[in-house]
């Protein structure tokens, strides 16, 4: 007998409704060594402080793409606790561009706030983002962290919209060097940029602050975190991906942007700061950060990527070689001692 009795689920409706966002995180660690040391630690912050911070409901999706297997077992574990809502895990690395597609393609949410998986997400950071894309028109993007050097890329459209919008209304918009210090700092830390680097990337540019309907944004955004409309996700990304697909590993990303700008949507950033973004290491700020929001930073950099059972498994050589070349990194790529 092919079949006994009828689906049980057939003829009912859904009891689930989807979320007004989704939250899409890309992670990816190779391996454990050198730059990718403490991903772990990193990409477990980012996760804690997205679900610590985000006032429900959103989804949480996830997308691994060809990370080693420590970093997957931990996700899975995540998965299992309820913690992360869609899991897609990527044997491979797909590369970041195909893989955003698929991420536009699998959220359940009207609108996608996406993220690298090393940038720790501030309270009040979604209702902040949320009130810039409600209080403007057309908007194609939304960032927590300024980024002075971004005025001066992907942001020709909105740059004209807001000399408009200022032609109209007089003194909703504030033109000049209006960046908080404190940020330029950060940014050159956590993006390793020397002073000399970053003063060439912002030479000739000036801040330029809009405002509407009571609502402040900073004009530019950036890729590595963004809050987009699903459908303009979809729109941009399939314009750009010929066949569905792109064989660059990484890059495209400002491509991308300039995608996006090139169609006339405006690209924002939040008057507030409501995000900071990580690196690759956890410094004592970002520990304090994280304690005054009731997170734990000590248990996830302790916990390395290779569990202690494989750790036993391997050869003296390879673990001695894999301690050498941690404890060198820092040192040869500048850092000093972490």
């Amino acid at each position: 007998m092919p079949r006994i009795g009828i689906n049980p689920a057939r003829g009912q409706k859904l009891a689930f409704t989807p979320p007004r966002v989704t939250v899409a995180v890309l992670v990816h660690a190779p391996n454990e060594d050198g730059y990718f040391a403490h991903r772990l630690a990193v990409t477990r912050l980012t996760l804690e402080s997205i679900l610590t911070n985000s006032p429900k409901p959103f989804e949480l999706l996830v997308f691994d793409n060809g990370s080693c297997d420590a970093m997957r077992t931990w996700l899975q574990g995540q998965y299992r606790a309820g913690n992360i809502d869609t899991l897609v895990e990527s044997r491979d690395n797909i590369g970041k561009l195909n893989a955003l597609w698929r991420i536009a393609n699998l959220s359940q949410g009207s609108l996608i706030a996406y993220s690298d998986d090393d940038v720790y997400h501030l309270p009040g950071w979604l209702p902040e983002h949320l009130k810039v894309l409600e209080a403007f028109p057309n908007v194609g993007a939304v960032t927590g962290f300024y980024i002075k050097q971004r005025v001066g890329m992907s942001s020709e459209k909105t740059l004209e919209w807001a000399a408009a919008y200022e032609a109209e209304n007089p003194g909703l918009v504030q033109r000049g060097q209006l960046i908080d210090p404190k940020w330029e700092s950060e940014y050159m830390d956590n993006s390793g940029r020397s002073l000399e680097r970053y003063q060439s990337e912002i030479a000739g540019l000036e801040d330029v602050v809009v405002e509407r309907n009571g609502v402040k944004a900073w004009v530019s955004a950036h890729h590595f975190q963004v809050l987009m409309p699903k459908a303009v996700m979809l729109e941009v990304l399939g314009e750009m991906l010929e066949g569905g697909w792109s064989e660059m590993a990484m890059g495209r990303m400002v491509e991308m942007d300039d995608h996006m700008d090139a169609k006339g949507y405006l690209r924002l950033t939040t008057h507030p700061q409501t995000m900071r973004l990580l690196g690759n290491v956890i410094d004592d700020e970002v520990k304090a950060l994280a304690a005054r929001d009731g997170i734990e930073t000590e248990a996830a950099m302790a916990q390395g990527f290779v569990p202690e059972k494989e750790a036993a498994r391997e050869s003296l050589p390879k673990r001695a070689a894999r301690w050498l070349l941690n404890r060198l990194y820092p040192y040869v790529h500048g850092g000093g001692e972490q």
